[in-house]
């Protein structure tokens, strides 16, 4: 008996990503599969299908086809992916100062979500399609 072909790298993504009911994915979910280069091929050529949304350095994100448009989309508003995103990594983010303002009944205006409070200092950039989210360092004394 001839033993069962390997699938090829960039359908064992996909069934990963199926499976998972996340919708941020990072680089190194997929490093158990191949290696770094080929990982990264393959994510590229998901992407180029529209299966995933580059969001950033090492992060994708789920896409959906829209019922108005018909074209790709992510499959949640980009201040949600933004917050799974930094999650995954590991940062703690908390309402920015707009939000609290407003929650508090201080500020009439309502924030968009694309300003993000942090405690601990990020520089990557999160966002897609020329829309990024913002970061507010908060200080220990204010983020209490």
């Amino acid at each position: 008996m001839v033993p069962p072909r390997p699938q090829p790298l960039e359908k064992r993504i996909a069934r990963r990503i199926a499976r998972k009911k996340a919708n941020v994915f990072l680089r190194r979910d997929f490093e158990d599969l191949g290696g770094y280069d080929q990982v990264g091929r393959a994510l590229r050529c998901l992407t180029a299908k529209g299966r995933l949304v580059k969001i950033g350095y090492g992060l994708y994100a789920r896409t959906a086809i829209s019922p108005i448009s018909g074209r790709t989309v992510v499959a949640k508003p980009l201040p949600s992916l933004a917050l799974e995103a930094l999650e995954r990594l590991d940062v703690q983010a908390m309402p920015s100062t707009f939000a609290q303002a407003n929650s508090a009944g201080a500020s009439a205006q309502v924030p968009t979500g694309r300003v993000i409070a942090v405690r601990s200092r990020i520089s990557r950039k999160i966002g897609y399609d020329g829309k990024y989210v913002s970061f507010e360092r908060l200080s220990r004394s204010r983020a209490s």
